[in-house]
């Protein structure tokens, strides 16, 4: 295991919140596969039926949990307000928490900077200065490398790929083997879904074009350019059309057209690549401080699981609705769209495997987790690559 980062003090006007009145009695272990069925017994049916849906108005009439505690947590992001998609998770995890138990758990989602910086969430967590994180858990890879497989890997799964590996084929249990080593338990808080190649300043053609390129791109895809010749930065997203308007950077990856549009990188940077190889999908997570959680009665862990689950689902809705008419907006407006050449995406590929195998090859525990995502995956291709591939092959319009 790598050695942790220390973490992140509050400000002195950031005290804590929770009601000292609250039940701190240990609970039984978390039930990891049993969320919902364990939701049920607690709360009845009305509470699956109501936190199937997207909108808080809908829980109104949901049954209450009331267990007698009283409950305040921080969430701190590490996301701006203003990327709805995807800090409305952290949101949406409050809102149905406080809907399902009458307003006495409640979770109050704070945004990138407020509590702590964007790329200090986990450490926040880990050292217990706020109950729970959002984050993404590539940008912690320095703490150990195989966090990348909860977020995502380049020329891996797709979003609905990724969420099955985690929810149903087991690999939610195996990257919590990991986080455990760091006192915190995480669940799914929803998928970007496929991401575009990034935003470039100027045209690249071949891997000739990317070697001292300056690029703002995290994770095992930083690494795969780092590898190719490009000079790698991580920014958080408030920073990065500063840095790419000023010519800091030459070129930065984010989501998609909805958020991109949002952040103004069309403004700075003309040429819009895709696809996303580094990122066909990105799985955020809640992270959740273990002493805090093993705080909790039952009934509350079984309404934070439900909860989580709920505002994941919405945060996917939310991109596949609003990057449609997001990318027509961008290409009226004068984006050029750019598709990498195969001569770029083979050789990232290949390089991809390379380091894959490497970090597998130096740390049992990497390459625990790496086998089990890679035949979860090979499982996966040969289904999709069956039937979904030939349909959308046939039927979508380039």
């Amino acid at each position: 295991m790598s050695e942790k980062s220390p973490g992140t003090p509050l400000p002195e006007n950031a005290a804590d919140d929770r009601d000292p009145s609250r039940d701190n009695a240990p609970a039984p272990p978390v039930d990891r596969r049993g969320f919902l069925s364990h939701a049920a017994a607690a709360t009845g049916a009305g509470l699956l039926a109501a936190c199937g849906s997207d909108r808080s108005e809908d829980l109104e009439g949901a049954p209450a949990v009331r267990t007698g505690q009283r409950v305040t947590w921080r969430c701190a992001s590490s996301f701006p307000r203003g990327l709805d998609a995807i800090y409305g998770s952290a949101e949406k995890l409050g809102e149905i928490t406080s809907a399902l138990t009458g307003g006495r758990f409640r979770i109050r989602a704070y945004p990138a900077g407020e509590l702590v910086p964007a790329l200090q969430v986990m450490d926040a967590v880990q050292q217990g200065t706020v109950q729970v994180g959002h984050s993404t858990s590539y940008y912690y890879t320095g703490k150990n490398q195989a966090l990348a497989f909860d977020t995502g890997i380049p020329f891996g799964m797709t979003a609905r790929q990724q969420d099955a590996w985690l929810s149903e084929g087991g690999g939610l249990d195996v990257v919590r083997g990991v986080f455990a080593d760091f006192g915190i338990v995480t669940f799914p808080a929803g998928n970007t879904g496929a991401q575009m190649g990034g935003w470039f300043r100027r045209e690249v053609n071949s891997p000739e074009d990317l070697r001292g390129l300056k690029m703002r791109i995290p994770g095992l895809g930083g690494a795969v350019m780092d590898r190719l010749g490009v000079t790698v930065q991580i920014l958080a997203g408030g920073d990065i059309y500063p840095a790419l308007e000023r010519g800091a950077i030459d070129a930065t990856e984010w989501v998609g057209p909805y958020d991109d549009e949002k952040l103004g990188l069309h403004r700075a940077a003309r040429y819009y690549y895709y696809p996303g190889w580094w990122e066909p999908s990105a799985s955020s997570s809640f992270e959740v401080n273990r002493a805090a959680w093993d705080s909790l009665s039952a009934d509350y862990k079984a309404v934070f699981g439900v909860a989580a689950q709920a505002a994941a689902r919405r945060m996917l809705h939310t991109y596949d609705a609003r990057n449609p008419p997001a990318l027509q907006r961008l290409v009226a407006g004068g984006t050029q769209l750019r598709p990498f050449s195969d001569e770029i995406m083979s050789l990232a590929r290949t390089t991809i495997d390379e380091i894959l195998e490497e970090h597998a090859a130096a740390d049992a525990e990497y390459r625990r987790v790496y086998e089990h995502w890679r035949n979860f995956r090979e499982a996966s291709f040969r289904w999709f690559g069956t039937a979904e591939l030939r349909y959308a092959g046939f039927a979508f319009e380039p």
